[in-house]
């Protein structure tokens, strides 16, 4: 059975990621025009990131400049891909809910400096401190939220927004990262608390605000139409013109309706057209005090590197407000990226210009498609006399030097969100990085120099260095520049990781853990139209086949407290600490389970997954504590015929042995499997749900 065990993943961070460049066809020698130059963008978009189809929009105030698309709607229907057609856009929903809460502000009913708590009574966690977390603290990431409550957030055609309306009662029982203020990190449940703030505040739900005060032609002069191509779930549309996604590039069955039920967070539908022009449009929708504000430096506000030359410097509700390239040459660009499971978005606006550029993918990448959105934006210029260089800076001038004392003490462990690595510095000024995450990856060298950096062995293409913050936290601080081909150039400077201070455990409590690490686990309380079930196995899967070294008395980056309890202590700015999380070991019924604050309860596979009996008058039912039925494929049943009888309100899926999804009745309509040998079969839905099963 392919099972899920606790392992970290690779941090997408410059040195430890290679960008791969395919091989594409050689450039026109002639001049393009920019929107030519747009289409070969993204072109290069979509092949590095192995979309299915693109579509982009660049935009000059409200009026279109041009648009575009490549790819198909569907890989399996004959419908071609229009302009019309209609993309999640994940994460840029967070500038619609940022707009909606200034736009509060503009009518002086919302101060944004004061606590969210006045809006919100019902609001308190288990950390005093949480009084202190402001509405301006949800928008520029610095709440010191955990981050990352979204447990049946992401469905299937499914309207379900309990993620949403239950998110206060997560919280209740829930604790803060970091003071409120001290750093600012990514944080999915700051927006859907701000959500929250619209609709307490205006009293209509989110969608009816957002039509009202941000997307109806009247608050748009010279648009009459307003932008009649953007969407919630909750709004009535021909769901058919969203575009086609899939499970993995390769294969050809679409999946269901893209559904999140955190709309305020990542939750809204549009088109390219209809981004581009709602990025030029906020200064006809908000102040110009509020339009300023969401372009201020926030991330300043708290600990960051002293160098910003990065992919990130968050403002209200922006990923960044220092783009570059655009920012070598003083021009000012905003950026916003998104994701769900399988969309993928970026907008990219200049306000000195009122120029904005949109792509949205389905599949691919929002890097990539970020990428190729400055390319847009740059061409445009160019037409306009304007040049951006695209010409990576040199990093700082320094020489090899001998290392002065005390360095050496930086040794350690170090971790991130999602890497582990051991640090180690000798006095010859050498700083080796060896990946726990990925142990058979090839360590890293870097050798001390005159700035007090450490360099690779050219000394010019990336620098680290550890740096002790005022907040009392020692980082692993990195600085490079990556250029793609086509696409540009990709700063990094951020904390790439913080130390993890030694942590003494007993060899009883040690062994306690190591057993969770080691043990075979699946979900049991995720609903049965969660799109985690069709993306279960595949990064577990790769976590696990790298066979993680642990750091001693720790899980991952968790700092083992007891037996049963590890605790995120992980304060790193940017996107380091986003989605942080406390474990909680607990047993129920005799079978050992462990929980986390994004409230997913894995159980040890070995005691709740039996072999599924393919005789006659078989049949599931679901529980009344609500848990899915797990089951392997034995000898016996393997290369049978399953046929199910689906009652309301569940599904099931059937795994193959390498954990991809081979049949489903929620993400493929299916009503009957061939077992796969080896194979795995989860059933889900309410208490009660029986599910009758033949085999022939």
């Amino acid at each position: 059975m392919k099972t899920r065990r606790i392992a970290a993943l690779a941090l997408s961070a410059v040195l430890a990621l290679t960008l791969t460049a395919p091989a594409l066809a050689e450039e026109n020698a002639a001049p393009l025009t920019s929107s030519e130059a747009a289409a070969q963008a993204a072109g290069y978009a979509m092949t590095y990131g192995g979309a299915t189809a693109v579509q982009y929009a660049v935009s000059s105030e409200l009026e279109p400049l041009f648009s575009g698309h490549a790819g198909v709607y569907s890989k399996t229907e004959d419908r071609a891909l229009a302009d019309t057609d209609l993309f999640g856009i994940g994460s840029i929903s967070k500038i619609y809910t940022t707009a909606a809460v200034l736009k509060l502000v503009d009518q002086g009913k919302v101060d944004l400096d004061a606590p969210v708590k006045r809006y919100l009574p019902d609001f308190k966690m288990t950390d005093e401190r949480y009084e202190k977390i402001t509405v301006r603290m949800l928008l520029n990431h610095s709440s010191g939220l955990m981050g990352g409550s979204t447990n049946d957030a992401f469905l299937f055609a499914d309207d379900d927004q309990t993620a949403t309306t239950d998110l206060l009662a997560r919280l209740s029982k829930q604790r803060l990262k970091a003071d409120p203020g001290e750093i600012a990190v990514y944080c999915n449940d700051g927006f859907t608390l701000a959500e929250l703030v619209v609709e307490a505040v205006s009293g209509q739900s989110f969608g009816q605000f957002l039509r009202a005060n941000l997307l109806a032609g009247a608050v748009h002069p010279g648009m009459p139409g307003g932008f009649a191509s953007t969407f919630t779930p909750q709004d009535e549309f021909d769901a058919s013109r969203l575009v086609k996604t899939y499970a993995d590039p390769s294969d050809t069955r679409p999946l269901p309706q893209d559904t999140l039920g955190i709309v305020g967070t990542g939750g809204l539908y549009a088109t390219a057209r209809d981004l581009a022009a709602f990025g030029s449009s906020l200064g006809n929708i908000l102040s110009e005090a509020s339009v300023a504000a969401m372009s201020g430096a926030e991330y300043q506000r708290g600990v960051w590197p002293e160098d910003d030359a990065d992919l990130i410097a968050y403002g209200l509700g922006w990923d960044s407000v220092k783009v570059y390239p655009f920012a070598l040459g003083g021009i000012q660009a905003l950026m916003k990226v998104g994701d769900t499971q399988f969309y993928h978005a970026a907008l990219v606006i200049i306000p000195e210009y009122s120029l904005s550029a949109a792509v949205l993918t389905s599949g691919g990448s929002s890097v990539y498609n970020l990428l190729a959105a400055n390319q847009m934006l740059i061409a445009v210029l160019a037409e306009r006399g304007i040049t951006v260089t695209q010409e990576a800076p040199a990093l700082p001038e320094a020489a090899a030097a001998a290392m002065p004392e005390g360095l050496t003490d930086f040794s350690g462990y170090y971790g991130s969100f999602s890497q582990q690595m051991e640090v180690t510095i000798t006095p010859d000024g050498k700083l080796t990085i060896h990946s726990l995450t990925v142990p058979s990856a090839p360590n890293q060298e870097f050798y001390y120099h005159s700035d007090g950096s450490f360099r690779d062995a050219t000394g010019q293409a990336a620098l680290i260095k550890p740096v002790t913050e005022e907040n009392g936290v020692t980082y692993l601080y990195q600085k490079a520049w990556s250029e793609l081909p086509g696409l540009g150039l990709l700063p990094t400077s951020n904390y790439l990781a913080q130390k993890l201070p030694d942590n003494k455990v007993t060899p009883q409590v040690q062994a306690a853990w190591d057993t969770l690490g080691a043990m075979p686990t699946v979900p049991v309380n995720m609903k049965y139209t969660s799109q985690l079930y069709v993306t279960l196995f595949s990064s577990a899967a790769a976590a696990a086949a790298q066979n993680p070294e642990w750091v001693p008395g720790y899980l991952g980056t968790l700092r083992i407290v007891d037996e049963t309890t590890a605790r995120n202590e992980l304060r790193i700015p940017n996107q380091g600490s986003r989605d942080s999380q406390d474990m909680t070991i607990y047993e129920t019924d005799g079978v050992t389970c462990y929980t986390t604050n994004q409230g997913i309860i894995y159980a040890d596979a070995a005691k709740v997954a039996q072999s599924i009996y393919a005789g006659g008058g078989a049949y599931c039912t679901v529980g009344e504590d609500g848990w899915a039925r797990w089951y392997e494929v034995g000898e016996r049943a393997a290369g049978t015929t399953m046929t199910v009888q689906v009652p309301e309100n569940a599904g099931f899926y059937v795994y193959n042995a390498d954990g991809t999804v081979a049949y489903s009745s929620v993400a493929y309509g299916d009503t009957a499997a061939v077992l796969p040998e080896g194979g795995s079969i989860v059933f889900a839905g309410t208490p009660g749900s029986r599910f009758y099963l033949a085999f022939h």
